[in-house]
């Protein structure tokens, strides 16, 4: 499947939302009426949401920080595929694509404990867990602190 990368737009809100809301991101973490909303908008505005189509559907997006990581490195924030496009390549090239336009020689992300075929991606695609946090955003939830160093 051929996905486009494209700079999210306030177009591909409701389609978003939809697609967060639909997944273990959005049942673990985006339970509050307009949280999903309020994410996507905040990555819309600060210009670091991005979004994949194919074959003219809005299949996944994500939203980076910039210097998320320790006021110093670009931290992917949220990255979520629509349930049906999973399994075909659309995370990679969603994380590839942050990988490319962010400024930096290592990224971070956190993957819940409960995501265990994200971590897997994650560590397929060079990313190393580098530390944990139990509680972090949800009681009851580790988040996996995991790290990729730019190849030289």
């Amino acid at each position: 499947m051929k996905n486009e990368i494209i700079k999210g737009n306030y177009a591909h809100l409701k389609n978003c939302e939809e697609i967060l809301l639909e997944s273990s991101i959005g049942d673990h973490y985006f339970q509050k009426e307009g949280s999903a909303r309020k994410a996507i908008e905040e990555g819309l505005d600060q210009g670091t949401l991005f979004v994949a189509i194919a074959e003219g559907v809005c299949t996944g997006f994500m939203f980076y920080i910039k210097n998320g990581a320790f006021h110093s490195f670009p931290y992917l924030h949220i990255i979520v595929v629509k349930e049906e496009y999973r399994s075909k390549g659309i995370g990679k090239d969603l994380i590839d694509y942050y990988e490319n336009i962010s400024d930096g020689d290592k990224f971070f992300l956190v993957v819940g404990d409960f995501n265990s075929n994200a971590k897997r991606l994650y560590e397929k695609i060079g990313y190393c867990q580098v530390g944990e946090i139990s509680g972090l955003y949800r009681e009851g939830i580790t988040e996996y602190i995991m790290m990729k160093e730019k190849s030289k």
